[in-house]
């Protein structure tokens, strides 16, 4: 298997869709929630794309009365595709960076003399609420929660203050990636080095099971989320966006 593939199946794993296909080299996950890589088509491959794919795959997602969507990389290969689909009424937003790196190095990232973050194997009440507070989308928060936390082995991670979760994380384990998902710090509590701790915990959580391969997707336009994945060792391999249908078709 390929790396392309490797973390493609891992990624959609980590969110842990109500449901998944395979039809023609490509992942069809099916989700009712807001995360979009619960519910967007991708490759497992980087080979032009046909029309008559696009058809199989908007059929499958309209027989089940899903809106199709797509998850892209930016690359040569996809360039006709993405021509397809916005003569097809989509349009792609959501620039997203797909970063590798070594759990070892993510290791170091936390501040001088700092705690790594708890790590458990399942969520808490108060990692939950972290992804519902003051600066989150509450809706989002939920369904984001919800995803995590169905996944099969999964891992936890919580820097609490007394009874709060003031940062938090989650890192899932495939194909022989381990992999960073639900990064959140409290909005008050940001600038403090937290999530460099949430990184930690993880990364020696992942030690512990014998990964060192970690990948994680952060938004092209978060800038302090690059900052802290750069000092933790990561780096770009590709950009990907979401294709999202505007209309049923006729």
């Amino acid at each position: 298997m390929n790396e392309v593939e490797a973390i493609e199946r891992a990624t959609v794993a980590a969110v842990s869709p109500l449901a998944v296909e395979e039809l023609d080299g490509w992942l069809l996950p099916f989700d009712d929630g807001t995360v979009k890589r619960a519910r967007s088509a991708v490759p497992l491959h980087r080979n032009p794309v046909d029309s008559a794919t696009i058809d199989r795959i908007e059929d499958r997602y309209d027989s089940r009365q899903f809106v199709p969507a797509f998850r892209l990389a930016d690359v040569p290969c996809f360039v006709a595709l993405q021509s397809e689909l916005e003569q097809r009424h989509y349009v792609g937003d959501s620039p997203t960076c797909v970063q590798i790196g070594s759990a070892r190095r993510m290791r170091e990232v936390a501040p001088p003399g700092a705690v790594p973050a708890d790590v458990d194997l399942a969520p808490d009440d108060a990692w939950a609420t972290l992804f519902l507070g003051e600066g989150f989308d509450p809706v989002d928060g939920a369904h984001r929660v919800r995803a995590l936390s169905r996944a099969q082995g999964s891992l936890y991670a919580s820097v609490r203050e007394g009874r709060r979760t003031v940062a938090a994380g989650a890192m899932a384990f495939g194909q022989g990636w381990a992999s960073v998902h639900g990064m959140r710090t409290e909005q008050s509590q940001r600038g403090r080095g937290l999530a460099g701790r949430v990184l930690a915990g993880l990364a020696q959580a992942a030690l512990e099971r014998g990964f060192e391969q970690v990948f994680l997707q952060v938004d092209a336009q978060n800038m302090a989320a690059h900052a802290l994945y750069r000092r933790a060792g990561f780096s770009t391999q590709w950009q990907y966006r979401y294709w999202q249908r505007q209309q049923w078709p006729r």
